[in-house]
């Protein structure tokens, strides 16, 4: 599974060969919910492919060539795949950026990225003329209606002057600058390689074992990407990408049913969202991924499969994906409770080709890789991968990237800013982001203790003036007196004294919903307290 230092390489070949394969085959099912039910708009590879071809032609054209720095602001839709795949095939870097994570952080990154091209729907282009943002950009185009602005629109760019030749690409040209949601901070852009996102392709198949038969249901674009370079048909489900939490339950039931799916990608939030009484009798898998999936949601979820179908739960971020991975069965029946018992969370063995190694909890960078840094066995320290998968620096974040890489030699260690443990069997366990521990406590350890409690919907551990303080988002009655119980029930949590009840739902990520966003709920938990 390796991949080759010096051939070239580039996704959008993956595209061609199918669109020459299984011409006929769908790419792409658009769904959409109507009185009469769903309703479904099919892409074939080979009419992919055309697309693609047709668009990149155009984009050529207007100057969008080789290395040309362009972001992509278009929702899933029939033109977001075209255009991604034409703009592999053109070899430009395209920059992808959730446009949940706020009108600030956005032009941020925007700004900071300095991209010479942007393309997108009207109303992001009307936002960017309006505000006088992203002065860089010299080339614009539109999907949609052009009002005030100049460039052309999409329908303008399609040349059927036949494929188009793909650039071959070395390994280590980048392709796209894919920003991390900013769960922590300010969301930083990952700078991917053809390289990267090859191994990537290779690593998914390696592991899944995706058959040339497979439907898949993407509620997370980003991996709807994958699809066609994998082969597989992607039907896309009606519903808004930014708030998987509230997705109409029917419109994934009915479009997994209804087309045949036999395999999904959905944040632990979407699969409480749906998990309920109906069956999917035609998954193969579920893959979740996002933020560490409870058990009871896996459990829940579990029950609406087939026979010999699980949910896998791999591990990974932004910068490195896929690192490990496990399975709900082995969750259920060996590792769920250790969780319970504040042991953390297990995210299984390492995927092949990955090296995972545990240093010792440090927040300063790091100049050299040595044996020295490296944790007691068992112990838990902070999470550091290596392998072709892990993307090498951050664009324009130098000194993020200082914080994030160890150089070792001519390879790097990359340090996930999460902490972890590796178990007598080789798995790997989960115990929460470094940014969020207070003083030795870790909030997957933590939190696992009161989310066993049939009121407590979930809960954070934050950190007020150094004094650990239990946040709980509740689904029903729970007292004080209770949590406290819970406490000292465990060693882990014996130490905490201090529970609050927020009001409401936690903050979360736009891009899973899942992941609690502790920076939030650490200035609400300090206004509660006296003093």
């Amino acid at each position: 599974m390796s991949v080759a230092t010096t051939a070239p390489v580039n996704v959008a070949r993956h595209l061609e060969d199918m669109a020459r394969r299984s011409p006929d085959k769908d790419a792409i099912v658009l769904s959409r919910r109507t009185r009469a039910g769903l309703v479904y708009e099919t892409l074939s590879f080979r009419a992919l492919e055309t697309e693609a071809s047709r668009i990149a032609h155009g984009l050529v054209r207007v100057g969008i060539t080789r290395g040309t720095r362009t972001v992509l602001l278009v929702p899933p839709s029939r033109e977001f795949f075209a255009l991604v795949f034409a703009l592999f095939k053109v070899g430009a870097v395209t920059v992808l950026i959730d446009p949940g994570v706020g009108k600030k952080n956005l032009l941020r990154c925007l700004e900071g990225v300095e991209p010479e091209a942007f393309i997108a729907v009207s109303k992001a282009q009307a936002a960017r003329v309006l505000l006088r943002a992203i002065p860089s950009v010299r080339i614009s185009v539109t999907v949609g209606r052009r009002w005030f602005w100049g460039g052309p629109k999409l329908s303008q760019l399609r040349d059927d002057r036949g494929p188009f030749p793909t650039v071959d690409s070395r390994p280590d040209e980048t392709a796209a600058i894919l920003f991390t949601t900013g769960s922590t901070g300010v969301p930083k852009g990952a700078v991917y390689t053809h390289g990267v996102f090859d191994a990537q392709v290779q690593a998914l198949k390696a592991i899944y074992g995706f058959a040339a038969d497979e439907i898949d249901l993407p509620t997370f674009p980003l991996f709807a990407l994958f699809d066609p370079a994998l082969g597989m048909t992607a039907v896309i489900p009606d519903m808004d990408f930014t708030r998987p939490a509230h997705v109409a339950r029917a419109n994934i039931i009915d479009a997994i049913n209804e087309r045949g799916v036999t395999s999904m990608f959905g944040s632990p939030a979407l699969l409480d969202r749906v998990a309920g009484p109906e069956k999917l009798s035609t998954l193969r898998r579920v893959i979740s991924a996002g933020a560490p999936a409870r058990p009871a949601v896996l459990e829940r979820f579990q029950a609406m499969l087939p026979a010999g179908a699980e949910i896998s739960t791999p591990y990974g971020a932004t910068e490195a994906l896929p690192v490990a991975t496990i399975g709900s069965r082995e969750i259920l029946s060996e590792t769920r409770a250790g969780t319970e018992k504040g042991q953390g969370t297990c995210v299984g063995r390492p995927a092949a080709d990955i090296t995972v190694k545990i240093i010792k909890i440090s927040d300063a960078p790091i100049a050299a890789w040595s044996q020295e840094l490296l944790a007691a066995p068992g112990e838990v320290g902070e999470i550091c991968v290596q392998g072709p998968v892990v993307t090498r620096s951050y664009f324009a974040r130098p000194d993020q990237t200082t914080l994030a890489k160890i150089p070792d030699g001519e390879r790097f260690w990359h340090r996930m800013g999460d902490l972890g443990r590796f178990d007598e069997q080789g798995r790997l366990w989960f115990f929460g982001r470094k940014s969020h521990r207070v003083n030795d406590l870790y909030t997957e350890a933590c939190e696992a203790i009161f989310n066993t409690h049939p009121s407590v919907r979930r809960s954070a551990l934050v950190g007020v003036a150094g004094r650990p303080v239990i946040v709980i988002e509740r689904s029903g009655p729970v007292s004080v007196e209770e949590l406290r119980a819970l406490a000292r029930s465990s060693p882990v949590t014996e130490r905490i004294e201090t529970f609050l009840s927020y009001p409401g739902s936690f903050p979360v990520d736009v891009r899973h919903n899942a992941k609690i966003f502790r920076e939030q709920l650490a200035p609400w938990a300090a206004s509660q307290l006296p003093g």
